[in-house]
C-alpha cells in the first residue's frame, strides 16, 4: 500500500486546518464587531467564565434601543416570535420558529427565570434589563447567549455574544464546521432584527 496519498491528504488536511484557524476563523467568530466590543466584558460573561470559544458578532442599527429590544424579548419557537433567520433551516431541526414582523405585546415583560422553549433546546431567561441586555443560558448551563445594546449617537450597536462549553473531543471536533454555519444564520438573524427595528422606529 503506497502512504504517499494518504501523507498527502494529511499535510493538505492539516494546512488547511492552520489556514481557518489563522485568517477564516477570527473573522466567523467576529462578524461586524469592533476590536474594543469583541475585548469587552458584556453582560452574561459571568455566567459561563470558562468558556471553551466565544463568539461576538455585531451591526449598527438606525434606531433607538427601544425600538430594537421588543424584538428580543420576544424571541423564541412559537408561539413566541421567532428568530428572524432561515425558519425553513430552523424548522428542519425541529425548532418550530416562525419570525414575525409584528411586536407580541405578550411577550414584552420577560423575567428572570423564564424558560423559553422546550425539551433540551430549551433556555432560561438570566438577565432581562429593558433597552439594554438581554441574556438566556442552557439548562445545562453550556451556552450563553447575550445581547447587548450600546447606544451610539443617533443609532445602536446590537452586539451578540456566544459563550460555549464543550465538554468532550466529540463536541469540540463537532463545532468546527458548525462555526461557519453559525454566522451564517446569525448575521441573517442581526439583519433581520435591524430592519424590524429601523421600520418600528420609523412607525413611531
Amino acid at each position: 500500500m503506497r502512504s504517499g496519498p494518504i501523507i498527502a491528504g494529511l499535510l493538505a488536511a492539516v494546512a488547511s486546518s492552520a489556514a481557518y484557524y489563522a485568517w477564516v476563523r477570527p473573522w466567523v467568530m467576529t462578524w461586524g464587531a469592533t476590536d474594543e466590543e469583541v475585548a469587552a466584558t458584556l453582560p452574561g460573561d459571568e455566567l459561563l467564565p470558562d468558556a471553551d470559544g466565544v463568539a461576538t458578532r455585531a451591526i449598527t442599527i438606525a434606531a433607538p434601543p427601544e425600538a430594537i429590544y421588543p424584538w428580543l424579548a420576544q424571541m423564541g419557537p412559537f408561539p413566541r416570535g421567532g428568530a428572524y433567520t432561515y425558519d425553513w433551516i430552523e424548522n428542519l431541526l425541529g425548532l418550530d420558529m416562525h419570525s414575525t414582523d409584528r411586536v407580541l405585546e405578550e411577550f414584552q415583560h420577560p423575567t428572570v427565570g423564564e424558560t423559553i422553549g422546550v425539551g433540551p433546546e430549551a433556555s432560561r431567561i438570566e438577565i432581562a434589563d429593558p433597552d439594554r441586555a438581554f441574556v438566556t443560558r442552557t439548562a445545562d448551563g453550556d451556552w450563553v447567549w447575550s445581547f447587548t445594546l450600546v447606544p451610539d449617537g443617533d443609532s445602536t450597536r446590537l452586539i451578540s455574544r456566544n459563550r460555549f462549553r464543550l465538554p468532550g473531543l466529540g463536541k469540540k471536533l463537532a463545532m468546527i464546521p458548525m462555526e461557519p454555519g453559525s454566522l451564517i444564520m446569525e448575521r441573517k438573524m442581526l439583519h433581520g432584527i435591524k430592519e424590524r427595528a429601523e421600520a418600528l422606529a420609523y412607525a413611531r
